[in-house]
């Protein structure tokens, strides 16, 4: 069981780093107006399904809620930018 465990904590280390370096990368893409918005939604896109997951394994189910708002608005941003 330890193992599972040790398991665990290593995935949710590497999506929750992961998902913020995304996620800051985004806000910075699409604050500097620089015409990266597909790579921007892109990545915020990848981020919430990074953090979806992390909320999955440690079962923080408004954490996952918040991560389907997030990546909803990344499609719809795709969607706009496209």
């Amino acid at each position: 069981m330890a193992h599972v465990e040790i398991t665990r904590r290593r995935l949710t280390t590497v999506f929750e780093v992961t998902g913020s370096v995304l996620a800051m990368a985004y806000a910075l893409l699409i604050a500097s107006n620089i015409g990266a918005e597909l790579l921007g939604f892109t990545l915020l896109f990848v981020s919430a399904a990074l953090f979806a997951a992390w909320a999955m394994i440690d079962r923080r189910w408004t954490f996952l809620l918040l991560q389907g708002f997030y990546a909803t608005s990344a499609i719809i941003g795709l969607i706009r930018w496209a």
